[in-house]
């Protein structure tokens, strides 16, 4: 088991902006890949009302001690006032995958 890793989730408003933060974690090494899922809607709750939005969702994988720099960078360049961002701990992997995770930072 391992705890060292996690995916980080993140809506973007379009194709553009996610391929623009993806590159960039990538690039800055705080993240060793992201996936780019295209088209899925979002319905949620924003001051009071009921919103619905088309969306392009990153799936970030890296090590947890990124963390800080990662959100921080999300946060300098996403266009949101209250971006996505969360992260979930990889309890298991492919010890070869997880390693190559590690090896990217």
């Amino acid at each position: 088991m391992s705890t060292d890793y996690q995916i980080v989730f993140c809506t973007c408003p379009d194709k553009d902006i996610a391929e623009k933060i993806a590159s960039l974690l990538v690039e800055n090494k705080v993240a060793a890949c992201v996936n780019i899922v295209p088209n899925i809607t979002s319905i949620y709750r924003w001051q009071g009302q009921l919103e619905r939005a088309e969306e392009v969702l990153l799936l970030i994988k890296a090590r947890q001690d990124t963390y800080s720099a990662l959100e921080s960078l999300i946060k300098k360049h996403h266009p949101y006032q209250l971006p996505e961002i969360i992260a979930v701990a990889i309890e298991r992997g492919l010890p070869d995958y997880l390693n190559w995770i590690a090896s990217c930072h």
